[in-house]
């Protein structure tokens, strides 16, 4: 089960590739900045995941007017999330979560992905300036989407 609204959301600290090789970037850096979108995924080079991530950075403009960065993660390795955001054309900063620390901590675990591993669940929180979750969305089954409609919404209201 998700963390809930209104609660402190967990910091982190994960890895993003870039040209210059692997960073860091830490959730807590955005506080008192601007809002944070956490988009946990189950794995890259899949069709729905594909799907959300190429849809999603053709609004990144709609995120930026409404003071949001917006990350993605999942449970690969920051080698091939670079591979496949190449290979899509993938603007979103996507984070490795190899260990799966941070997917359990905000209480997203997909026990079973088709019959094969843990992996990240499909889910969108909103994370305030001030470091408190405003929605929280765990999707029913791997193949179904956030409501983006819902997650605007809430950036809108903060």
């Amino acid at each position: 089960m998700p963390l809930a609204t209104s609660t402190k959301a967990p910091d982190f600290t994960l890895k993003t590739k870039t040209a210059d090789g692997p960073q860091d970037v830490k959730l807590s850096a955005n506080f008192g900045k601007k809002q944070t979108v956490l988009l946990f995924f189950p794995a890259a080079f899949t069709g729905v995941c594909t799907q959300e991530m190429c849809d999603q950075t053709a609004g990144l403009g709609e995120y930026e007017k409404l003071g949001a960065a917006v990350y993605g993660i999942s449970v690969d390795s920051p080698f091939a999330q670079e591979a496949w955001a190449k290979a899509n054309n993938i603007k979103i900063t996507l984070l490795s979560d190899l260990n799966k620390t941070v997917t359990r901590a905000y209480g997203v675990v997909l026990p079973n992905l088709a019959g094969m591993y843990e992996t990240a669940q499909r889910a969108a929180f909103v994370i305030g300036k001030d470091g408190v979750i405003k929605y929280a969305e765990q999707t029913t089954t791997p193949k179904d989407l956030p409501n983006f409609n819902a997650v605007k919404a809430a950036l809108s209201k903060t």
